[in-house]
């Protein structure tokens, strides 16, 4: 078992029944011209709020004690009245691939998930944007407990630094795909709140191109997404080629229907110029028949879309299977036959249960071959 690097604590996760300190404001919550004017309360200049955000992002700073251009009494005043960090990391997974997850207590004491992937030069990282699930996708680990909640902006942000932070000083994060657990477009004021200081050069500076939105389609919130006039990757959860499979599959599509997710993806390719990804999660003997991928191919017709059709992990207590190398290389054949862009996703982080549509709030410890877990106490 190896040993990993765990980030402090939550200070209010330890105190004392007996003597409880008022809860601190989480910094990652507050906007640039709130920092400021917080510093301006106390006789500090705006720029300070630069060197802090600095610190935290491209310094990737674990507290304010280690800002070390900072005023030693403003750094008080900032422990004081802030927390940097106010989750905790319950328990860390890391696999044979170099797939690593985390599972991140929040200061309320719920849960979630986020992955940190290697692939070559590429670093991604996978982030939950709600507690749970209300979406009801019946083969989705991450949905079987509900919603308990949105997270914050802060929270997102928070998952993000605390992969940052799992990563050599030679090495940085080059790609965010908001497909942890929950649905990003049912907290989009959270999500973009976080996207937003991911993309600022004073953030983490990850381009839009190189951040993906992972949806079930809501159409409204589509919209929405495309007004903001940032070309962020749209990735539709379709998983199936009609009305009736799909609700099947995904209940909440009784209420909304495949044509209209469609219209309102067309509309975002309309609005963005970004090529739009349809994710189609492969379940042996239920949607990954010939019938279904020619029907398949009749949807997407007409459209610049790249088809990711990735073939089900397992879910313990779940009755779904892995579809057979057969049937999965005929579903392929038939989308290239028609001229469908397809790419079928390798799978990462499985054994530590870190892959699509694995990630959920789990309790206890496994430990299993060609996987360390560390857990926090």
């Amino acid at each position: 078992m190896s040993s990993l690097p765990v980030l402090p604590q939550n200070p209010s996760a330890t105190a004392s029944e007996e003597s409880p300190r008022p809860r601190k404001e989480h910094l990652l919550n507050t906007s640039d011209d709130q920092l400021k004017t917080w510093l301006a309360g106390r006789g500090y200049p705006a720029f300070r709020a630069k060197q802090i955000r600095r610190w935290i992002y491209a310094g990737r700073a674990k507290s304010f004690d280690t800002m070390s251009d900072l005023p030693a009494k403003l750094r008080a005043e900032l422990a004081d009245h802030f927390e940097l960090f106010n989750a905790s990391e319950a328990h860390v997974s890391t696999s044979r691939d170099g797939t690593e997850k985390i599972l991140v207590r929040l200061s309320d004491g719920g849960e979630v998930e986020c992955v940190l992937l290697r692939d070559g030069d590429r670093r991604s990282i996978c982030v939950s944007s709600q507690v749970g699930c209300a979406m009801g996708c019946v083969f989705c680990a991450s949905g079987l407990d509900g919603v308990d909640r949105n997270l914050t902006g802060g929270e997102i942000l928070e998952q993000m630094l605390r992969l940052q932070h799992r990563l050599p000083e030679s090495e940085r994060l080059s790609h965010i795909v908001m497909m942890g657990m929950g649905e990003p477009l049912a907290n989009l004021p959270g999500v973009l709140a976080a996207l937003d200081v991911a993309r600022s050069p004073e953030g983490l500076g990850i381009s839009p191109r190189r951040i993906t939105i992972s949806t079930v389609g809501l159409p409204p919130a589509i919209d929405k997404l495309a007004a903001g006039g940032v070309p962020y990757n749209l990735a539709v959860s379709l998983h199936a080629p009609n009305d009736e499979l799909r609700s099947e599959l995904v209940p909440v599509n009784k209420k909304i229907g495949i044509e209209p997710v469609l219209a309102a993806a067309d509309r975002y390719f309309n609005a963005s110029g970004r090529r739009l990804t349809f994710e189609y999660v492969l379940l042996g003997g239920i949607n990954d028949s010939e019938a279904c991928a020619h029907e398949l191919t009749r949807v997407l017709r007409g459209r610049s879309v790249m088809m990711n059709v990735i073939p089900y992990n397992p879910v313990a207590g779940l009755p779904y299977v892995t579809p057979s190398k057969e049937s999965i290389a005929r579903f392929r054949q038939i989308l290239e036959a028609d001229g469908v862009n397809v790419m079928f996703r390798q799978r990462k982080g499985d054994e530590i249960d870190a892959a699509c549509g694995q990630l959920r709030r789990h309790r206890g410890q496994r430990t299993a071959s060609g996987q360390s877990t560390t857990p926090v106490t």
